[in-house]
């Protein structure tokens, strides 16, 4: 145990400062301050120290320098074992710190209210992050409280111990204190390298949510990320891993359509998924899309849920509906059910890049961003698609980008009739979705096809067109690309190439 009998506090947040203060005060401690944290230790009439008469140096540069000297950063690091170093501290008058409590500028927060490039640079902090570097080096003599998150920890500890600490509670804020400059240093590369584009991967989050268990019942799992941010959550238990992946997968989705659109997601993939005028109708067209499969799926649509709607959802068991509001009568309905998590969507737009750990390493990529319009098809063939197919191909080619792969996709009517999906080859892909559309009643004549990739052989658009599908979309690039555009043009199939392929793993 080490008793803690000098403090040096630099604070950018007060909030609930005032108790630590009075704490400390009240065992014998010392506090040396400066700027507008040496006048709020004061105004609760509290003594403190200047550091600038400690340092004999004013504070410089409209406060740029300030704790920036030998006389702070001796006192901190001295090694209370070493008898060289408390000979040294004796010889120019530095006085040992023992506890040393920051609060950074709020980098982060002055960023994401859109400051100016200006006001960013100055909430930059190098004196505190000096400060909390240099203590948590020292942990074996000094504590360090890295920020206002710890402050009611760190007074119970105070209470406790009557301000004495151990080594293990000296080393665990150390290692908070790292969390702290780490994550500070990893938002501050991120602005600064949008323009410079170094090669260089930091990933940061002081957010964790520990989930019930990973994947898997006996895997452990945790989210980084604020959540919050996201959706609010409304109602229901807790968000769960396959959860998380599934609502991922849902957003990613919904955010490709304008109309009203209403979709039903299960392991990922779109098992259900239609526009329609109404949100009722929507329902019930991608509910029929595949019946079975949406019994426990997760709902997602980007229109408000009104009454109607909701009576009828509320027939089906689902873990999770997502939509961007609900009216008062339509979340009553809703909530009946206690576990059911209801969210409110704030976002569906997120960083441009995804990434996923493999080997011994993590992949980092472009996010798939690229939604084609109309405009971008290439006729492929000598038949054109009418109005009908050309909106038919366009909202199957957003449902094909969306699901696994290889994956087709089957489309009449702004309807998802059914896909093949994570497939080993891709007439296997399209002949699982035959069979599904016919197993729920749909007929094929007049559909459309999607690909998320290439024909390397003619096989599927044969058997697309035996079925009734009158037209096509794929990326198209294969050194086969004549085979299936010469049979579709012997048989009045339109086709499309986008030019774009949409793999997902």
């Amino acid at each position: 145990m080490k008793k803690i009998r000098s403090a040096l506090v630099s604070v950018y947040h007060k909030e609930g400062l005032d108790a630590l203060l009075q704490e400390l005060h009240k065992n014998g401690v010392v506090f040396y301050s400066t700027g507008g944290t040496y006048d709020y230790i004061t105004s609760l009439g509290l003594p403190a120290v200047k550091v600038e008469i400690l340092t004999s140096y004013p504070s410089i540069l409209n406060g740029r320098v300030k704790t920036l000297h030998p006389k702070v950063f001796g006192g901190i690091l001295a090694r209370r074992d070493v008898a060289s170093d408390g000979m040294e501290l004796t010889q120019y008058g530095i006085p040992e710190i023992d506890l040393v409590i920051v609060d950074l500028y709020p980098f982060e927060q002055t960023l994401a209210a859109g400051a100016t490039h200006e006001d960013i640079i100055e909430k930059i902090d190098i004196g505190g992050i000096s400060l909390i570097r240099a203590a948590a080096k020292n942990y074996n003599d000094v504590v360090i409280i890295p920020s206002s998150a710890y402050y009611n920890s760190f007074l119970d500890l105070l209470v406790a111990q009557k301000a004495a600490t151990t080594t293990e509670q000296r080393q665990y804020f150390a290692a908070a204190a790292f969390a702290v400059s780490s994550h500070y240093d990893t938002a501050i590369f991120h602005y600064m390298n949008r323009q410079a584009g170094i090669p260089a991967l930091r990933i940061s989050s002081d957010h964790r949510n520990i989930l019930r268990y990973g994947e898997n019942p006996h895997q452990k799992g945790s989210f980084y990320g604020n959540q919050d941010e996201v959706f609010e959550k409304l109602n229901g238990k807790e968000i769960s891993y396959n959860n998380l992946l599934d609502l991922d997968a849902a957003l990613a989705l919904i955010n490709d359509f304008e109309e009203t659109t209403f979709a039903i997601i299960k392991h990922n993939n779109a098992c259900g998924i239609a526009s329609r005028p109404t949100l009722s109708e929507a329902w019930d067209a991608a509910l029929a899309g595949d019946p079975v499969s949406a019994y426990g799926g997760i709902l997602v649509t980007n229109t408000i849920i009104d009454e109607e709607t909701a009576k009828k959802i509320n027939t089906l068991f689902f873990e999770i509906i997502a939509a961007p509001d609900y009216e008062k009568n339509s979340f009553e309905i809703l909530k009946q059910k206690k576990n059911r998590v209801i969210l409110k969507v704030k976002t569906t737009q997120f960083a441009p890049y995804t990434y996923r750990s493999a080997l011994n390493g993590v992949l980092e990529q472009d996010r798939d961003n690229s939604t084609e319009t109309k405009a971008s098809l290439i006729p492929a063939t000598t038949t054109i698609p009418t109005e009908a197919e050309t909106e038919d191909l366009l909202f199957a080619n957003k449902v094909v980008k969306h699901t696994k792969s290889n994956c087709i996709v089957l489309v009449k009517g702004k309807q998802l009739l059914a896909s093949g999906t994570g497939q080993t080859s891709r007439v296997d892909a399209l002949k699982q979705a035959i069979v599904k559309a016919k197993e729920f009643g749909f007929d094929l004549k007049g559909a459309v096809m999607a690909s998320d990739a290439f024909f390397p052989f003619p096989d599927c658009v044969e058997l697309a067109h035996r079925e009734g599908i009158t037209a096509v979309i794929q990326p198209g690039g294969s050194i086969h690309d004549k085979l299936s555009v010469d049979y579709c043009n012997k048989n009045s199939v339109a086709m499309v190439f986008t030019g774009i392929r949409h793999f997902k793993h």
